[in-house]
């Protein structure tokens, strides 16, 4: 049996908006108990999880621009409904636009 808690290392998301991509996802992070683990502000590289470094988001390392790919998915985990609820809520105060209700 595996002693890894997640399937995954890290997930890395290239951004245009560099300030921007940070305030949404410090605020809709937070109340899934996620934060910034890492702040490489100075690279514009930011890191956040729960005790490492699991979602980053940042400039692109070859510096060219990011874009949109087709077919990501990103599922956060969440403890519970309310975390859900706060987390959609958070989203759309963000600007996010809603592709249905949370479930």
């Amino acid at each position: 049996m595996s002693r890894l808690s997640s399937a995954l290392s890290h997930v890395s998301l290239g951004t245009n908006q560099f300030e921007l991509a940070t305030e949404f996802y410090d605020a809709v992070l937070a109340p899934l108990g996620i934060r910034r683990i890492l702040d490489l502000s100075e690279h514009q590289a930011i890191a956040y999880g729960r005790e490492f470094p699991e979602f980053w988001i940042q400039r692109p390392y070859n510096g060219q621009k990011a874009e949109t790919a087709n077919g990501v998915h990103i599922a956060f985990l969440a403890e519970n409904n309310s975390q859900v609820d706060a987390f959609y809520q958070a989203a759309l105060a963000q600007g996010a636009t809603a592709d249905g209700t949370p479930r």
